[in-house]
């Protein structure tokens, strides 16, 4: 197949969503496929314009100046696609880079497929424009029902977009590379590092961007609480945002390490023995993956990847939504096991290993080339009242 793949994000960026997307881009092209990546440009990024990738204008997001959005006017895409024209056109985010691809292919009568990868209505509550949540669902509803399909990680969500008028959402779940998140990668020196030489010690872990919607203010309190109880008892924080300079300021006996990837990621992952994810706004939450591989006690929101790939009291510890005490309480728990929590860990890795990204990612190759196939009547968007 020769695949259009459109993405507002992706490496350089550090985030689930543009890593994910490298993982897919990657898969498609070792299954032999022509996939020419359309995405922004990244700051000190060279211009390309090939077969293999097109980085078009990018422009820094205005609450998150490290991200950037792409701009290309749809004439470009139309010219583009007109000289060499794709089998499918998908498009993993809903910025306006992805906005001007649909309305091309549509225009042009190409197959669409999109990723409902971000709840962007949702993050409205946390930047005091809770008055404009509906205003942002009605555009992310109008922008998935004009695709023949729109892929969702959880049937939690599936349900849920359903339910607020989405049409054709199809479960499309995710995986986790299993052998760079290993338990085996634990590292003693890295422990000694955050003062925890000691393997009775209890280390805390935070993975995910340092912003509102996060929710991570939670994760450093129920740490801040299970220190009172246990002074010895540490927690890492890996990852970068508007809040870092903030949380440092008021959680100093934290260790913040910045943004990591690949080997060291794991190391930190391998080295910590519970991990704290409160986060309400995931639709999946790929470090939730990530530490169940690399055999870490998880507490989470019962939403997202947690619901779906842990069960409560024998792979980690489920909270309701909306309760930050009882958060707080289950992680003052959970660093109170100490050593108790070594089957649960086990457990967490046992329920990682049925989560592998070559099925995954092969399942999703297909239903593309189903899409491609289907003939113009039958991929015909539905239209929707916003």
């Amino acid at each position: 197949m020769r695949i259009a793949y459109v993405t507002e994000t992706y490496p350089p960026e550090l985030n689930g969503v543009a890593l994910t997307t490298e993982r897919t881009v990657r898969f498609l092209r070792d299954a032999g496929h022509e996939v020419q990546l359309i995405r922004p440009r990244q700051r000190g990024e060279a211009p390309r314009d090939d077969a293999q990738e097109w980085r078009t204008l990018g422009l820094p997001i205005p609450m998150y100046p490290a991200l950037r959005f792409g701009v290309a006017r749809r004439a470009r895409f139309v010219e583009r696609w007109q000289a060499l024209r794709p089998n499918i056109v998908h498009v993993a985010t809903p910025g306006p880079l992805g906005h001007a691809a649909v309305h091309a292919a549509l225009r042009l009568g190409l197959p669409v497929s999109t990723d409902f990868r971000t709840n962007f209505h949702h993050y409205s509550r946390y930047y005091r424009m809770g008055w404009a949540e509906p205003l942002i669902a009605a555009c992310l509803r109008r922008f998935h029902n004009q695709a023949s399909c729109s892929f969702v990680p959880t049937q939690a969500l599936a349900r849920q977009l359903r339910l607020g008028g989405f049409h054709r959402v199809e479960v499309q779940g995710r995986g986790v590379d299993t052998q760079l998140f290993t338990p085996e990668r634990r590292n003693a020196g890295l422990r000694a590092r955050w003062n925890a030489p000691d393997p009775h010690q209890v280390v805390m872990l935070y993975v995910g961007r340092l912003a509102a919607e996060k929710n991570v203010l939670l994760a450093l309190r129920a740490f801040q609480a299970a220190r009172r109880l246990r002074p010895r008892t540490r927690m890492v924080v890996v990852g970068d945002g508007p809040l870092r300079a903030r949380l440092e300021r008021d959680f100093p006996a934290a260790e913040f390490v910045g943004p990591l990837q690949g080997e060291a990621l794991a190391a930190h992952y391998a080295s910590a023995d519970l991990f704290l994810f409160p986060s309400q706004s995931e639709t999946f939450g790929n470090v939730t993956l990530e530490a169940l591989a690399s055999g870490l006690a998880v507490v989470a929101i019962d939403l997202a990847a947690a619901s779906q790939h842990i069960s409560h009291g024998v792979s980690g510890l489920l909270v309701p939504p909306d309760d930050e005490e009882a958060f707080i309480r289950t992680a003052i728990r959970a660093a109170e096991m100490g050593e108790l929590l070594a089957p649960m860990r086990h457990a967490a890795r046992q329920a990682a290993l049925q989560a592998g990204w070559d099925q995954v990612l092969g399942r999703f190759e297909q239903r593309l080339a189903q899409i491609a196939l289907l003939p113009l009547q039958a991929r015909r968007p539905h239209v929707a009242m916003a």
